[in-house]
C-alpha cells in the first residue's frame, strides 16, 4: 500500500466514523496498520470506534498506543478523556485526572478556553473525590490564567467565591496547605467585591470570620478580619461577637477582652457571648452569685462554648454549688467535640476541675467518677496535684492503703507542696490520729495559708482531739473564724461556729446567727436549718424560726424536707392551729411515712381539730409502728369510748394496764 493509498484508507476511516459506521472504519484501519503498523492516526481512529462499538478495553489499548508513539499529539489524549467520562467506565477516576492533567499542558500554550474547560472538569473531579488540597491548587492555577489574561475584578471575585465553595465541605478534615488555600482564596474575595459595604460582602465577611475560628492557630488572623469587619460595620454585632467568643475560649483574659465584652453588651444587652464575659468578669471580681446568674443566661443562649462552661463551673465551685459544677464540667466536655491543640489543653483542666468537685462531695460514687476523670488527663501521672485530688478520691472510697501509698510518695516526692502534706491530714483525721493530723494541717497551711478547706479541718482535728482543744478559744475557734473568713461562701465552717457557740460558749443568740447563716448559705443542711430553728424557739423569737421553715416548706417538693413541716406542725399543734397541723404533719409522714412520734402527732392534731375516726386511725398506726408508745394506745381506747366503742375501749384499756398496772389515766379510762 502506497502512502497514497494509506492517506486515502485514513480518510475512508474518517468517513465511516462520521456516518457512524465503526465497523468499516476499523477495516480500514486494519488495512493501514498493515502497511504502517505505528501510523498514529490509524491507533486514534480505532480507539473512537471501538469507543464507539462499546468494546473499552480495545479503545484504551488504541489510544494508549497512539500515545507511545506521539505523547505530545494531542487527538490521543483527548479520545482517552472522552472514553473514561463514560458512564459505564468505572474505577478510571485516577487516570482520567492524568489525563486532564497531560490536556492542561498540552492546551497550556494554544486553546486558553479550552484549558480553562479541562481544568474545571479536573476539579470537578477532585471534588468528587474529597482531594481538598488538588482542588485549591488547581483552581487557583485556573484564577491565575485568567489574570493573566487580564480578566475583570468582578469575574475574578467569582472565580474566589466559587474556590471557597469548593473548599467549605472540607474545613473540618482539612491539611494546612488546603486551609491557608482557602483563608487566602477568602481574602481575596473580600477585598474584591464591588459593593463595599454590602450585604452580599457582609456575608462573605460573615462566612470568612466563622472559617477562621474554626481554627485555632489562626487567633490573630482571626481577631484582625473581626476588627476590619467592625469597622466596616460598626452596628453589626457577629464580628465582636465571635471575638469575644474567642477570648473567652483562649483562657486569656486581657484587658482588650474586657472592653470587647463591655462593647458588645452596650450594642446589645440580650447577647449570649456579651452576658457571658459580664459573667466572666464578676467571676474575675470575686462576685460569684453574679457570675452564676450571668453565666447561666449566657449559655442559654450560647451553648456551645467550653470556656464558658468552664468558668461556669469554677464559679459554682466558689459558692459551694457542686454537683451543679460537675454539671457544668460535663457541658464543657460535651463542647470540646475534638481534643486537639487548645481543646486538649481545656479537656485536662475540664477533667481536673470535675475531679476535684467530686471529691469535695465526699461519697463512694462521686469517688469513683472522680477516678474516671482523671485516667482521662493526659500525662496526669507526671502532676502532683492530680496525685493528690486521686489520692482523696481512694480515701472517700475507703481504698485507705491506695490513700496512703500516693500520700508517702508525694511527701518524698514534693514535700514543698501543700497538697501533700493535706492529703496526709485528711487520711489521719479520718483514721482519728489528731495529732498527727494536726501537724500535716499545719504542713499545708504554712506553704498555702490561704485556703479556707485546711483551716477548716485543722478546727475540726482540735475539735476531736480533746476537750482542752475543743474549749481552747486560739485552737478550733481561730481556724473555724479563719475558714469563714477566707471563704464566706463555706457554710459548713459557719456550721462549726455555731456548734462552738451553742455547746462551749453558751452563746445561743450567736450560735443562732451561724446556724442562720450556714442554712442560707446551703439549704441542704438540714442540720444548721434545725439548729437555727430550735435556738429561735428557745430565744422565743418565733418570727425568725418561722420565716425559716416557711422558706424551706414554700420550696421543697413532695417528700423531702420532713424537719421542716414537722417542725412546722408541731408549732401549729402548740398555738391551736388544729388544721395547719394537720396538713404540715401529712406533709411529714410523705417524706417517712414510718415515723411513730409524726403519726401521733397528727392524731392530737386531728382530735384538736374534732376529726375522731381519723384521730383514731392515727394513733392506731401509731401504736402499729412502736407499740411502747402508751400515750398513743390510751388516746386511741379514750376515742373508742367517746365513739362508742366501748367493748374495744374496754380491751384496750386492759391491754395497757397489763403492760403498766398503775397507768392512771388508763384506770380511769
Amino acid at each position: 500500500m502506497s502512502n497514497k493509498e494509506v492517506k486515502a484508507a485514513l480518510k475512508s476511516a474518517r468517513d465511516a466514523i462520521r456516518n457512524k459506521e465503526y465497523k468499516e472504519a476499523l477495516k480500514h484501519c486494519k488495512a493501514v496498520l498493515k502497511q504502517e503498523k505505528n501510523n498514529y492516526n490509524a491507533w486514534v481512529f480505532i480507539g473512537l470506534a471501538a469507543a464507539e462499538l462499546e468494546q473499552p478495553d480495545q479503545a484504551k489499548g488504541a489510544y494508549k498506543k497512539a500515545i507511545e508513539l506521539e505523547p505530545n499529539q494531542l487527538l490521543a489524549w483527548q479520545g482517552l478523556a472522552n472514553l473514561y467520562e463514560k458512564p459505564n467506565q468505572t474505577d478510571v477516576k485516577g487516570d482520567l485526572a492524568d489525563v486532564y492533567q497531560k490536556l492542561l499542558e498540552l492546551y497550556k500554550s494554544g486553546d486558553k478556553q479550552k484549558w480553562c474547560d479541562v481544568c474545571n472538569k479536573l476539579v470537578e473531579l477532585y471534588h468528587q473525590e474529597k482531594k481538598y488540597l488538588e482542588v485549591a491548587e488547581t483552581w487557583q492555577k485556573l484564577i491565575q490564567m485568567r489574570q493573566e489574561e487580564g480578566a475583570e475584578k468582578a469575574e475574578l471575585h467569582q472565580l474566589w467565591k466559587k474556590m471557597i465553595q469548593l473548599l467549605k465541605d472540607g474545613t473540618r478534615n482539612q491539611d494546612n496547605k488546603t486551609e491557608q488555600l482557602l483563608l487566602t482564596a477568602f481574602e481575596h474575595a473580600v477585598n474584591s467585591a464591588d459593593t463595599v459595604p454590602g450585604e452580599d460582602h457582609q456575608n462573605l465577611y460573615k462566612d470568612f470570620i466563622q472559617c477562621l475560628s474554626k481554627f485555632p492557630h489562626e487567633a490573630a488572623r482571626l481577631e484582625k478580619a473581626c476588627n476590619d469587619m467592625m469597622a466596616l460595620y460598626p452596628t453589626m454585632s457577629y464580628p465582636l461577637e465571635v471575638l469575644c467568643l474567642h477570648f473567652v475560649n483562649s483562657g486569656t483574659l486581657s484587658e482588650e477582652a474586657l472592653q470587647c465584652f463591655s462593647r458588645l453588651l452596650e450594642m446589645d444587652t440580650s447577647s449570649g457571648p456579651g452576658i457571658i464575659g459580664f459573667g466572666i468578669k464578676c467571676l474575675q471580681e470575686k462576685k460569684y452569685k453574679e457570675a452564676v446568674k450571668s453565666l447561666t443566661e449566657g449559655l442559654q443562649k450560647t451553648n456551645q462554648c467550653p470556656g464558658a462552661w468552664h468558668y461556669l463551673a469554677e464559679a459554682q465551685v466558689k459558692i459551694h454549688q457542686h454537683r451543679n459544677a460537675v454539671q457544668s464540667c460535663n457541658q464543657a466536655l460535651e463542647a470540646l467535640e475534638i481534643p486537639e491543640g487548645p481543646n486538649l489543653w481545656w479537656k485536662n483542666l475540664v477533667l481536673q476541675l470535675k475531679a476535684e468537685t467530686l471529691v469535695k462531695i465526699a461519697d463512694a460514687d462521686a469517688a469513683e467518677e472522680a477516678i474516671k476523670a482523671l485516667e482521662q488527663i493526659v500525662d496526669a501521672s507526671s502532676d502532683p496535684v492530680i496525685s493528690a485530688i486521686r489520692g482523696q478520691a481512694y480515701l472517700n472510697k475507703g481504698l485507705m492503703e491506695e490513700a496512703s501509698k500516693i500520700s508517702q510518695g508525694l511527701l518524698l516526692s514534693h514535700p514543698d507542696l501543700a497538697e501533700s502534706h493535706a492529703l496526709d491530714g485528711y487520711i489521719h483525721y479520718s483514721q482519728k490520729k489528731y495529732e498527727q493530723a494536726e501537724r500535716s494541717f499545719l504542713n499545708a497551711i504554712e506553704r498555702k495559708t490561704e485556703t479556707a478547706e485546711y483551716h477548716q479541718y485543722l478546727g475540726l482535728t482540735y475539735w476531736f482531739m480533746s476537750d482542752e482543744t475543743k474549749r481552747d478559744k486560739g485552737k478550733a475557734l481561730t481556724q473555724f473564724l479563719k475558714a469563714a473568713k477566707l471563704d464566706s461562701y463555706l457554710g459548713s465552717a459557719f456550721f462549726y461556729l455555731g456548734n462552738y457557740y451553742r455547746d462551749i460558749a453558751g452563746d445561743k443568740s450567736r450560735a443562732r446567727g451561724c446556724y442562720k447563716k450556714a442554712f442560707e448559705l446551703d439549704e441542704m443542711d438540714e442540720e444548721s436549718g434545725k439548729a437555727a430553728v430550735d435556738l429561735s424557739v428557745e430565744l422565743g423569737d418565733m418570727d425568725t424560726a418561722l420565716s425559716i421553715l416557711n422558706e424551706v416548706t414554700k420550696k421543697a417538693s413532695p417528700g423531702t424536707a420532713k424537719w421542716a413541716w414537722l417542725h412546722r406542725g408541731l408549732y401549729y399543734l402548740r398555738s391551736g392551729q388544729p388544721s395547719q397541723a394537720v396538713a404540715d404533719l401529712q406533709a411529714a409522714l410523705r417524706a417517712d411515712p414510718k415515723d411513730s412520734n409524726c403519726w401521733e402527732s397528727l392524731g392530737e392534731a386531728y382530735l384538736n381539730r374534732g376529726s375522731y375516726s381519723t384521730a383514731l386511725k392515727s394513733f392506731r398506726r401509731a401504736s402499729e409502728l412502736n407499740p411502747g408508745l402508751m400515750y398513743s394506745i390510751y388516746r386511741a381506747a379514750a376515742l373508742e369510748q367517746i365513739l362508742g366503742k366501748y367493748e374495744n375501749a374496754i380491751a384496750t384499756y386492759q391491754q395497757i394496764l397489763k403492760k403498766t398496772e398503775n397507768y392512771v389515766p388508763a384506770l380511769k379510762g
